[in-house]
């Protein structure tokens, strides 16, 4: 990244993103559950280590086993807990993936579509921002997301009705501050959508290499390369990028390279 992208892109990471110290899947972004009035409760740290260890179990026994041929019991059983004990904690395979779903793609959908609009930012800062969310959820939990891919085609219908819905909100966000920063001349004439599915690939794709005890970085700190990564691959060179946005800037582009191509034929 230029020293002018990398200041603008710079210190966008979303608010109570960097929690606690780096551990695989340690439950930081775990939803918070709503108690009584619609009021949000904080989760115990021992209800935290447990839904870890839930989707963890899950994840591994729908891979082996497939959704079909998985029971609660089966899971509790590889936990070590009775079925009743389980029930605390989710009461039938559909309510676990439907709060997987809701953890993973409902809850950020609202968040990027609201970083998209806010017109106050520039578009690599948005970009950024939203790179950051979805790479940090993935590098914090990669267990989570790879048990939502093995179960995507046995979602209910209602909880995979929401899980396109985020999905598409994600892209579109994506794909609205791309056009953007094309437009204002700050982006590379990219094709929008091709670019927004390219960043979610690279991000989504953390949850399958990152891992804190082997490269030795943080979840944040994962998250931040790919964020970097994301902005530079759109952003114009320094000496590129017109001081004004429309038609009057595309044409001084034109000049430059105008200008270049003489030299060269003089030469």
């Amino acid at each position: 990244m230029t020293e002018r992208s990398r200041d603008a892109a710079s210190n966008t990471k979303p608010e109570g993103a960097k929690r606690g110290t780096a551990k695989r899947d340690a439950g930081r972004q775990s939803p918070k559950p709503k108690a009584a009035g619609g009021m949000s409760k904080r989760p115990t740290a021992r209800r935290e280590l447990v839904e870890n260890e839930i989707f963890e179990q899950a994840s591994l026994l729908f891979a082996e086993r497939g959704y079909s041929g998985t029971s609660l019991g089966d899971i509790a059983e590889a936990m070590g807990i009775t079925r009743p004990a389980l029930y605390y904690y989710v009461k039938s395979k559909e309510d676990l993936l439907a709060k997987l779903v809701e953890q993973m793609s409902e809850g950020p959908a609202a968040e990027f579509a609201a970083i998209a609009a806010d017109e106050t930012l520039a578009p690599a800062v948005r970009l950024r921002k939203i790179a950051y969310i979805i790479a940090f959820q993935r590098a914090s939990q990669p267990i989570r997301f790879q048990l939502l891919l093995r179960s995507e085609a046995d979602l209910p219908p209602a909880a995979a009705k929401v899980h396109k819905a985020g999905i598409r909100v994600a892209l579109t966000s994506l794909k609205q501050v791309i056009e953007e920063g094309v437009m204002k001349g700050e982006f590379r004439p990219v094709d929008a959508r091709a670019t927004a599915l390219a960043v979610a690939g690279m991000c989504n794709w953390v949850a399958f290499w990152h891992n804190p005890d082997v490269h030795h970085y943080a979840d944040e700190e994962a998250a931040d390369h790919v964020s970097d990564m994301a902005v530079a691959m759109v952003m114009r060179p320094e000496h590129r990028t017109p001081e004004d946005a429309g038609p009057k800037a595309a044409l001084a582009l034109i000049r430059q390279d105008l200008d270049y191509l003489e030299q060269i034929i003089e030469a």
